[in-house]
């Protein structure tokens, strides 16, 4: 396939970074040549919903158009509030002429010309099952044997709104339990993995956050899953960090370990050197040790 253009965002650089090196380390063993924007912004990290608030929407489009600058048609971006804001900015200003007139007159001279038809904005797991396909990587990659039990975590950037979803019945989505399979892993059904884990009330309501992650947390144990993957850096630090939180109060509380998907699909690929296990806040290593998987990234 032709090379990509990707836009990391914030949270890759920083929290997120185990993501980050984990899906280019998958992708570039897949043969799939990612190349970082020279110049890129901060997205804004929400889609704002008045009608009137376009200038919260320069930022994403600037990344836009830093992608249809490069000339390829592909923009990864890995981070779901990044995917979610970049994504419904493109459909903004394909769908809405007049909108997308008023983005021009606040450009830069040399940015006057937003061409959003241009660029496809795709998320890893689209990327991995659309464009490179299970079909090759099938041929890469040999599913491993283990008894590992899996629960896929979404949340709600990747799916919600419909327009941008990642999976086609965004109501039960089901292309990381798809991933998961070809790679040899049992994906565990759960009800709360469309579920919101609170956002960004982390900052200012960490009552309603903690009492979200251990719904979440709890109903994928008593599911029978032996770890939780996710796709979003946000709710990858609250799913993981909060369990810290709550065995503050609750000493007994059965704690599950979370994971970036790329991270496992690193392990099952054998490149996981590149993982850094001491980033976790609940550790995987003994989980995955007993379910046999062997590990090569820095140990916590």
């Amino acid at each position: 396939m032709n090379a990509v253009s990707y836009m990391p965002g914030c949270a890759v650089k920083t929290t997120g970074k185990n993501f980050e090196t984990a899906a280019l380390r998958l992708l570039e063993f897949l043969g799939v040549e990612v190349v970082e924007l020279e110049e890129w912004f901060c997205c804004g990290t929400t889609f704002s919903l008045a009608r009137d608030n376009l200038m919260q929407h320069l930022a994403p489009v600037r990344n836009l158009i830093r992608a249809a600058e490069t000339g390829r048609p592909d923009l990864l971006v890995l981070c779901s509030m990044c995917y979610n804001t970049i994504a419904r900015a493109r459909d903004l200003i394909k769908k809405d002429k007049e909108k997308r007139d008023v983005l021009n007159d606040f450009m830069y001279m040399e940015d006057r010309s937003i061409r959003g038809d241009e660029v496809n904005v795709v998320q890893f797991l689209t990327l991995l099952k659309e464009r490179i396909g299970f079909d090759t990587i099938r041929e890469r990659i040999q599913p491993v044997e283990t008894d590992l039990k899996a629960a896929a975590y979404y949340g709600c950037m990747l799916l919600r709104p419909k327009e941008i979803s990642i999976d086609p019945c965004p109501d039960d989505p089901d292309i990381m339990e798809q991933t998961l399979s070809l790679f040899g892993i049992e994906p565990v059904y759960f009800p709360f993995k469309t579920e919101c884990c609170g956002s960004f009330q982390t900052v200012s309501q960490k009552q309603i956050v903690t009492a979200r992650t251990r719904e979440i947390t709890c109903s994928a144990k008593k599911n029978g899953a032996d770890i939780l993957v996710t796709s979003c850096p946000l709710c990858y630090y609250n799913l993981d960090y909060y369990q810290l939180v709550q065995g503050e109060n609750d000493p007994d509380a059965e704690t599950i370990p979370v994971m970036y998907i790329a991270e496992l699909l690193n392990i099952l690929a054998g490149l996981d050197d590149v993982n850094d296990y001491s980033l976790h806040s609940i550790d995987p290593v003994p989980v995955l040790g007993r379910r046999g998987i062997s590990l090569r990234g820095p140990r916590p």
